[in-house]
């Protein structure tokens, strides 16, 4: 019989509809069930270790399931003083899992641990002014809250105080390789843990890099409902005896829907599955699949009145009048607004219009005035909640690799340059910049980044070289006057250096529109929309004229690769899927050992690439097999850049 667990208490404060869709086979669910997968990316379970470091000689309950584990805790707790990893707790149909539970004669505590980057503010981080929670720590203070409530009703004769510890971003590691002390590891049942590896004593770990924040009151506020501007309809102690009974009686909670609905993870058009967004708005507003199937107002690119659109009734995009868009108008400057945008989106799906919109002028004279030879860059990063070295804080950006594309004046391409390092425990910031700047400062030619990513990463490492801990790196002023001369930091009021980097995404935002993106304007979406339109493109990247020693030359792919590929129904196949899979020529009895999934065709896959290497064990085999799928998808990041480059430049007619 499920129990409503923390995750599933989690999933309700979403939405308690939910409960009854999570535990039904029946029905689509969008997310992700691979938990070695979300280890890798929150650092969850290393964090959670290293917490058990900083409280020793605990009791671990590993066993699953209830029973077992809550003999082994009630066992435990008749101990006067004693302190349990994964306590597990039982109150009615309410279950849970404390990370750290510390017990002293009558008094417990309850310690959640979170990965969560924390400023080292103390509660008021989790406050607003009036005292009511912030939407970002809404989660995590209802999740400690309802373990002190769970606790205080298993034990209503003991004291329960309720904190959080968090990785704290004020304070810095005081000893190198930290992260690779707590190393990931699947057993044969794909369970998810973690192997300490070397010393992890308190002195060999150094400064803490956790802080514990006693929420308690806050916690007691939530479950006296006393902590939002009104009171809400169902009291405390109410609504969680019905997520409960929901859970264990299988019986559905009918929500009202709403704005928050469009993010549903039980959505979708699998044909064995049921939908149960479908089913909340059918049982709302007597709507049918296939008017479900019209875009929606969630598809407006950045609008933030869907959810008062919603409320009056109008939730297609068929429906939106001008007037809800508001003042459309261009910029100052002449190019795009946000309403002029969203309302070329909404007449387009309206007017079942599929043309382009290209503000021709304007992105002329935007191009016209950039400096050959034309430099794309792309970086691929991570962040890790445990410092890599001695001197950094938690997350931290880790600048592992990048990607280089120019183009000269007379239309000559190339596949310039390249950097990856993915040395385990190694901090590769500095060389990386210092390889990039090597390969920008041979000339003032224009660079081009897509969106913010790589600006912001830039004014990090500036941070970073900046803290006196990295006094004794030789060139940091040569370093840092780079940075400046490429990048802007707004934070810091610092305008944009000579050679400050061209957003690509900005003029995608300023001047162009495509109906065949959908609304958004990522480079994963723009690329297909362009190839599927140019027959310029198309005609060029068919022909077998990229590789090491092709026409346009490439660092990592062999001669004569293909950009251009149909499929059945004629359509333009996205170029990255047309990235060669990984371990093609590999012995098949090899590769089920391997932890890396063959396609690596995303961000997403290329940072859990990164990652596994950093905090898994990993054949050499497979490392190499990785290195060169994580080259070859950045290669093709500044590739993508230089395409649509070139698919305006032939549309406004300068090539």
């Amino acid at each position: 019989m499920p129990l409503l667990t923390k995750s599933r208490f989690k999933l309700a404060l979403s939405c308690p509809t939910k409960l009854f869709y999570n535990d039904n086979r029946d029905y689509e669910n969008q997310k992700t069930e691979d938990k070695f997968l979300e280890a890798l990316a929150q650092g969850g379970y290393q964090v959670g270790e290293l917490a058990k470091c900083y409280y020793p000689g605990g009791h671990d309950i590993t066993e699953r399931g209830y029973d077992i584990p809550l003999d082994r805790t009630n066992e435990l707790l008749k101990l006067e003083n004693v302190t349990i990893y994964e306590a597990a707790i039982r109150h009615n149909d309410c279950f849970i899992r404390v990370d750290i539970l510390e017990k002293k004669g009558n008094s417990i505590i309850l310690i959640e641990v979170k990965a969560k980057s924390f400023s080292g503010n103390g509660t008021d981080e989790f406050l607003d002014n009036k005292g009511f929670i912030k939407g970002s720590w809404n989660d995590y203070l209802q999740d400690v809250a309802y373990q002190k409530y769970v606790t205080q009703k298993a034990f209503p004769h003991w004291n329960v105080t309720a904190y959080l510890m968090l990785a704290d971003k004020s304070r810095t590691a005081s000893v190198n390789g930290l992260n690779q002390k707590f190393l990931l590891k699947k057993d044969e049942k794909g369970n998810v843990g973690v192997e300490m590896v070397g010393d992890t004593s308190i002195e060999a770990l150094g400064n803490p890099i956790l802080s514990t924040v006693n929420v308690n009151e806050i916690a007691t506020r939530i479950i006296n409902d006393d902590i939002y501007p009104e009171k809400p309809e169902i009291p405390y102690e109410e609504k969680i005896e019905q997520w409960a009974q929901s859970c264990s009686n299988a019986k559905k909670i009918v929500s009202p829907i709403g704005a928050h609905c469009f993010g549903c993870e039980f959505q979708g058009n699998h044909s064995s599955k049921k939908s149960g967004f479908n089913e909340c708005w059918k049982h709302w507003h007597n709507l049918t699949d296939t008017q479900l199937q019209q875009p929606m107002v969630s598809q407006i690119w950045n609008f933030r009145q869907k959810g008062t659109l919603v409320e009056e009734g109008v939730f297609f995009m068929n429906d939106v009048l001008q007037e809800h868009i508001g003042d459309v108008k261009p910029k100052a400057d002449g190019t795009l607004s946000n309403a002029e945008r969203q309302w070329l989106q909404v007449e387009k799906v309206q007017n079942l219009d599929d043309d382009f919109y290209l503000d021709v002028d304007g992105m002329r004279q935007l191009m016209t005035s950039f400096t050959y030879p034309l430099h794309f860059i792309d970086f691929e990063t991570s962040t890790a909640a445990i410092p890599f070295y001695a001197g950094q804080s938690p997350y931290e950006t880790i600048a592992f690799q990048f990607s280089h594309h120019i183009m000269l004046e007379d239309g000559t391409i190339e596949h310039k340059d390249e950097y990856i390092k993915l040395e385990r425990g190694e901090f590769p910031n500095f060389e990386f910049l210092r390889e990039l700047k090597k390969a920008l400062e041979t000339d003032n030619g224009t660079i081009f980044r897509f969106a913010a990513h790589e600006n912001t990463v830039l004014n990090q490492i500036d941070w970073q070289l900046q803290k006196a801990d990295y006094k004794e790196v030789p060139d940091k002023d040569e370093l840092i006057e780079f940075i400046n001369s490429i990048t802007h930091n707004k934070k810091q009021k610092r305008k944009g250096g000579p050679r400050d980097m061209v957003d690509m995404c900005q003029m995608v935002k300023d001047y162009f529109y495509d109906p065949r993106t959908g609304g958004s304007n990522s480079i994963k979406a723009v690329l297909p929309a362009v190839l599927s339109r140019s027959e310029f493109l198309q005609d060029k990247y068919s022909k077998p004229i990229y590789g090491r020693n092709s026409q346009i030359r490439s660092k990592n792919f062999d001669d004569g690769w293909v950009w251009i590929e149909h499929d059945a129904e004629g359509e333009v196949k996205d170029p990255y899927k047309l990235l060669p899979k990984l371990f093609k020529d590999i012995d098949p009895e090899e590769v089920e050992k391997f932890i890396t999934d063959e396609d690596l065709n995303s961000g997403g896959a290329a940072l859990t690439a990164f990652a596994k290497m950093q905090f898994t064990e990993m054949t050499e085999t497979e490392r190499k097999e990785v290195i060169q799928g994580l080259l070859k998808y950045c290669e093709l990041d500044t590739l993508a850049m230089v395409m649509i480059y070139e698919y305006w430049m032939h549309t406004i007619g300068l090539k």
